[in-house]
Parts: structure tokens; sequence; C-alpha cells
């Protein structure tokens, strides 16, 4: 999966998950391009697993006219 594409954050995502785990956009991408396993649970979303800071991060996406969105976050 080609995670060089522009990513657009929810406000959910941004306001909750992101200042929990203390990342930012460079952080994100990498956690993207580090992930483990990617489930395609829809036409166009998927979750993505990736262990960043010593646990487990679930992220939740979907590709939208060439830009990655993300929806949500959680913990595993």
């Amino acid at each position: 999966m080609d995670f060089t594409k522009p990513i657009n954050l929810s406000k959910h995502f941004r306001n909750t998950w992101m200042r929990k785990w203390n990342w930012d956009m460079n952080y994100l991408r990498s956690a993207l391009t580090e992930t483990y396993k990617i489930d395609k649970v829809g036409n166009n979303k998927y979750e993505a697993y990736t262990k960043k800071g010593g646990k487990n991060r679930k992220i939740i996406f979907t590709i939208i006219n060439d830009e990655i969105f993300i929806i949500t976050g959680a913990e595993r």
C-alpha cells in the first residue's frame, strides 16, 4: 500500500488518539509504513495494525481520491 499520499485526519482522531499517543504527522506516516497487518473491511476502508511505543495500535482509514483519510484509532 502506498502511504506517500497526502494524509488527512478526522477531528476525532486528531483530538483524541494523536494527543493520547503523543504523535505528530511524521510519526503517524512512519507508523503506517511499518504496519505488520492491513485488513480490508469495506470497499475503501482499511484497518492497519502497527506496534509503536511498546503497544499495538490500530488505525482505521479510507482512501478517497488519492488521499488517505484517518477515521479513528484504537489500542490493543
